[in-house]
């Protein structure tokens, strides 16, 4: 039996209730100079749960992919952005304490998830091929990299400009930090271009070109510019104050986000709600 619209709400209420949790722990953790990664990791471990069976269950009822509308692309870009964060960290240690940062940002995507229409819309034809998986893939493993370097970057920046040993404790190992946010910009620039190129592919078979020049697409190349160009400055100029290069990602993560949740819900592209 298919899963109803209703339990399908109820999942996302309750996940929007944890990432609530999941807000102010690491801000109490912070105040009190103590550790929370672990409850807040496993707070993020539910809300990628519960996400994912509400996009199955949806995926299931509705015979397609979360594509096309608003709440289609905020449901799954807060479950893979979640999913990022939360599987980077395992392994990275350096970027835990952007926590602090992500889980406020994604608390504010579960609010506006709420207030949305719930109704789905069938999905074009000419749309469902292969390239368009790998469009909507790589651009989400893109933005969840983005976020996690733009959230270590800010951490990096609170740090630097805070004197106290509360701040200092935030970036136990500045180096290691420093070199994650490079590292992560580098493969979200890899998952960039192969969102291009794919996009590129797809459009050609729904609609006839490779590029149109529609407000999405060029945004999306004004954000591979900035990704391009800031790792360009930081490996050509040696000496680039480090805080130079912490707004340059917060700067290109803004952009990417305006992008993918701005541009293609406030213009009359033909990318309009899709992404």
């Amino acid at each position: 039996m298919p899963m109803s619209l209703a339990f399908e709400r109820q999942l996302v209420l309750v996940a929007v209730g944890l990432l609530l949790i999941a807000t102010v722990v690491p801000l109490a953790g912070f105040m009190l100079g103590r550790n929370v990664y672990r409850p807040t990791a496993g707070l993020y471990a539910g809300v990628v749960a519960l996400l994912g069976a509400a996009i199955t269950g949806r995926w299931l009822r509705e015979g397609q992919g979360p594509f096309l509308t608003l709440y289609d692309i905020l449901l799954s870009n807060l479950f893979s952005l979640t999913l990022v964060f939360l599987l980077i960290s395992i392994f990275a240690t350096a970027v835990r304490a952007g926590i602090v940062v992500t889980s406020p940002l994604l608390l504010v995507l579960g609010v506006w998830l709420t207030g949305v229409s719930e109704l789905s819309v069938p999905l074009p034809g000419a749309f469902d091929n292969a390239w368009l998986w790998v469009h909507v893939l790589s651009g989400k493993v893109f933005l969840g990299f983005c976020l996690v370097a733009a959230a270590t970057a800010i951490i990096m920046l609170t740090s630097a400009a805070g004197s106290s040993d509360r701040s200092s404790r935030l970036t136990p190992s500045p180096e290691r930090s420093e070199q994650a946010i490079w590292a992560l910009f580098f493969v979200a620039l890899i998952c960039h271009s192969v969102m291009l190129v794919a996009g590129a592919v797809w459009a050609h078979s729904a609609w006839g070109h490779f590029w149109s020049w529609d407000p999405l697409e060029t945004w999306t190349l004004v954000t591979w510019l900035m990704l391009a160009g800031a790792l360009h400055a930081r490996a050509t100029f040696r000496n680039m104050p480090h805080s130079l290069g912490h707004v340059m990602v917060l700067a290109t993560f803004a952009v990417a986000f305006l992008t993918f949740f701005g541009v293609p819900f406030f213009s009359i592209a033909p990318h309009k709600g899709l992404m």
